[in-house]
């Protein structure tokens, strides 16, 4: 017996069958006509009319701004709720950090970038089931028909329009519902949402997830550009510049070719006497790869060029490159990879008593570097003279006669005496070498619209090569800063100082040496701007860089990082900062306040000018 009970042997067909046959004959309605046309029609459709769903006309846009979740714009971003619909068409085009534009009834528009992107069921129902995995793996086409795509959007910027010029201002209005929103595709929508000038130094083309923004116009690229006059504020290159990025990132390639803007002909600065003079170049370069720059890239073809014309970016070997070579001991420069002019030089030791840390080493406390600065060097000067030599220092204070008067006399104790002695020696291979001094090149030095390249590469003591670099950056910059200067020449021209592996000199550390690098650099950043200095700084390590100096920093040009401690102290914003570890070569992320919003950038897949070794 079946566990329907009586209805184990129900037949529903049979049932509905009879039932409909019985009914149909006691029927007093019906006729042996009416069934049987009742009967042909269900035989010939069994369905039923299909209706056209699609509306009609020809879309405009990719979606629509819904409300279905609230739609607020509030000045707390995080209590802002803005969100379209995207239509099915357009899902597969759109991606995070595009940019939107949203119109207004009165002509006014929206500018937004998205920030989200989710599929939500258009229907209750559970797709987390046998059959619809079954289903969806059996077939080749994804039917998106029973869901949402919603993106979510930022506010970025008002635009509008003001005697017919596109302005922007802060979001202070709400959409309407039902908004159609489109791809922002014109290029002065874009640069006046994002805040970007139209005029300047080049860095790289604008993009989004590392493919570049495209435009209707010609080029369809947009370039990014750094303010370089005084119509809005200082020009930008004198309020500093950093680029951090790790091996293999593109930073030496990306730091040439922007430096190679800076010496383009056209590119002056106005002085205080009302000359417009052209910037000279100071780079120091610890892997002697900027003298390249003297020399065209034979990869730079024909086509390629015409492009770079057509966008204005300066390009070719620049003819007034000269490398600097410091003369350390018995090292030698081989120059066979660029045609840049060499010149040697070497630190005087008089350069010391101006700044006497250069000899203070690392080892040197508050104590010991007074005996230095207060007796020692004075003392020496009085009996030498000013242009006494880094020997003669050394056999000053290798007088026992010396040691036992100060002793006693209390000014410098025998036992601060040698510390101070044990850690000025072994700069024999720096100070007054078989070459000219760099006080007697300042003017071959700092040539206007000259680069100037101090290569140390060759160098293998790095205490060496700390001390030249510090020396002939503390020339530059006291001469900037100073009111009476020694050398006119520095004073005169605008200066771009170029420090690569930044990191080596301008780090934080428990010694005398250290501060008063730190210091200087620091005041250096602090005045750059009237002075018309700026620091060019190239780094893999940005978190060893001193906060004095990074604070100082306007324009920070972030390449792929891989260590999230340096990844955290560069400051770029969060959504940015989520990007850094899978950056390709050459992309790179440009945060700079005072010229536009934070913004992804794709730089030049050529070197302007040579680079690299065969």
């Amino acid at each position: 017996m079946s566990d329907l009970g009586d209805f184990g042997d129900f037949d529903a067909d049979a049932d509905t069958d009879d039932g409909a046959a019985d009914a149909a004959d006691s029927s007093p309605a019906s006729s042996d006509g009416e069934r049987a046309a009742t009967s042909s029609t269900t035989d010939a459709d069994d369905g039923f009319e299909p209706t056209n769903v699609e509306p009609s006309g020809e879309d405009v846009g990719i979606g629509t701004i819904c409300v279905s979740q609230g739609l607020r714009v509030a000045e707390d971003g995080d209590d802002t709720t803005l969100r379209a619909y995207v239509t099915r068409g357009n899902r597969s085009s759109v991606r995070i950090g595009s940019y939107l534009l949203a119109p207004y009834p009165d002509g006014e528009t929206l500018f937004c970038r998205i920030t989200g992107l989710e599929y939500a069921q258009q229907y209750h129902a559970d797709d987390a089931t046998e059959i619809h995995a079954r289903r969806a793996m059996r077939t080749d086409d994804i039917d998106e028909s029973d869901y949402k795509f919603v993106a979510e959007l930022e506010p970025v910027a008002v635009l509008y329009d003001d005697d017919g010029e596109l302005k922007r201002r802060m979001t202070d209005r709400v959409p309407k519902p039902q908004t159609v929103i489109r791809q922002a595709d014109d290029t002065a929508e874009i640069k006046t949402g994002l805040k970007m000038p139209d005029d300047g130094v080049f860095l790289g083309h604008l993009s989004v997830g590392g493919e570049k923004v495209r435009t209707a116009a010609s080029p369809p690229t947009i370039d990014y550009r750094l303010k370089d006059d005084y119509d809005a504020g200082d020009p930008l290159v004198f309020r500093h510049t950093l680029i951090a990025g790790g091996t293999g990132s593109g930073k030496t390639h990306g730091a040439k070719n922007i430096l190679r803007q800076y010496l383009a002909d056209e590119r002056t600065y106005p002085m205080a006497d009302g000359r417009e003079v052209t910037p000279a170049v100071v780079q120091f370069d610890p892997q002697d790869e900027y003298a390249q720059m003297h020399d065209d890239n034979p990869d730079l073809d024909d086509e390629f060029a015409r492009r770079l014309e057509r966008e204005g970016i300066a390009y070719g070997g620049h003819d007034d490159t000269t490398a600097f070579v410091p003369k350390v001991g018995s090292a030698s420069y081989a120059a066979g990879h660029h045609r840049a002019q060499q010149v040697e030089f070497t630190i005087p030791f008089a350069m010391v008593h101006d700044n006497p840390w250069l000899v203070a080493g690392s080892g040197l406390n508050d104590n010991q570097y007074g005996a230095l600065v207060s007796v020692l060097l004075p003392r020496f000067r009085k009996q030498y003279g000013a242009d006494g030599t880094y020997e003669e220092f050394t056999t000053f204070l290798d007088d026992p006669a010396l040691r036992e008067e100060l002793d006693e006399s209390g000014r410098v104790h025998e036992a601060t005496f040698d510390a101070v002695r044990r850690r000025v020696l072994g700069f024999d291979n720096v100070f007054d070498q078989d070459a000219r001094p760099i006080t007697e090149l300042v003017s071959d030095f700092v040539r206007p619209g000259g680069l100037t390249v101090v290569p140390t590469y060759h160098i293998n003591d790095s205490r060496a090569t700390e001390t030249i670099v510090l020396a002939v950056s503390s020339l530059l910059i006291d001469q900037k800063l100073s009111n009476d200067p020694d050398y006119d020449r520095i004073k005169e021209t605008p200066l771009l100082l170029g420090m690569d592996e930044a990191h080596n000199f301008l780090t934080d550390a428990d010694s005398v040496q250290a501060g008063k690098v730190i210091s200087k650099f620091t005041e250096a950043a602090k005045q750059g701007r009237k002075e018309r200095l700026g620091l060019f700084l190239i780094t893999q390590d940005p978190q060893d860089i001193h906060d004095a100096v990074f604070k100082q920093i306007n324009t920070t040009v972030v390449l792929n990082l891989g260590d999230e401690d340096a990844i955290k102290s560069v400051n770029i914003p969060s959504n940015l900062e989520s990007k850094v570890p899978y950056m390709e070569k050459g992309q790179m992320v440009v945060y700079s306040p005072d010229n536009s919003e934070p913004v992804e950038l794709i730089g030049l897949p050529k070197c302007l000018t040579r680079h690299g070794r065969d």
